[in-house]
Order: C-alpha cells, then structure tokens, then sequence
C-alpha cells in the first residue's frame, strides 16, 4: 500500500447495515480509513464534520436519495470536489445516465465485484489530493 492510501476517507452510504460493514471490512483491510452513513440525510451531517475523499453512495435510500446527495454536494463550495462513486442494485442504462448527470463521477451496480471497486478508489483518490 502506498503512502497517500493511509489518509483516504472514504465515506460509505447505504441503508443496509449489512452492505455498510461488509464494505467497510473490505476498506479497511486495503488501508482505508471508513466513515458510515445510513442515508443522504445522514450523510451530510457526517460531511459537516470530517470531510471524506471519496464517496461511496447507495441510490436507493429513504429520507434523501443518492441523486439528492449528489446535487447537493455539487451545490457546496466545500463538497463538490469530492469524487462519488454511486452504487446501485439497478442495472438500467437509465439509472447510470441519471448518475452521471446529478454529478456522480462513477457508477457501480450491486453486487459489485470487489477488484471494481477498489480499482476506481485507486483511480480517485489520487485526483483528490491533486486539485
């Protein structure tokens, strides 16, 4: 693991508990440091805090969609550099483009395979440090 890897936060938002403490593991044991949220709502106050360097978001939650927390960091001086990853269980060309538009900067369908996803956590997180 290089250097920079000990300092990325990455934030993980979904509303099953499960999803959260499977992929924190996951994380974690590739020398990430994790926060967790269980929905936007949530998440933002989480951002309020302690800022991540990625953003893994679910779509699918109650109380504030992924597409909502998107549009909302993008609206945020202090958010919207912040590269997100949106996860979702549905697959549809339709949901990917709704992703990318609302600003995500990649998109992952549920269940995803563990080598995408920390394949696209290597390629942010460098960006992150950069800008």
């Amino acid at each position: 693991a290089n250097e920079k890897q000990g300092e990325t936060k990455v934030l993980i938002v979904d509303d099953s508990t499960t999803v959260r403490q499977v992929t924190s593991r996951l994380l974690k044991r590739h020398g990430f440091k994790t926060l967790t949220a269980t929905d936007g709502v949530d998440a933002l106050e989480v951002m309020e805090h302690e800022l991540p360097d990625i953003v893994l978001l679910d779509i699918e939650m109650p109380r504030m969609d992924g597409f909502q927390v998107v549009e909302m960091m993008k609206q945020s001086e202090k958010l919207k550099k912040i590269p997100v990853i949106m996860i979702t269980s549905r697959s549809g060309e339709k949901h990917r483009l709704r992703a990318m538009q609302a600003g995500s900067d990649a998109y992952l369908t549920k269940p995803y395979i563990e080598e995408e996803l920390l394949k696209l956590l290597a390629k942010y997180q460098n960006h992150g440090q950069a800008s």
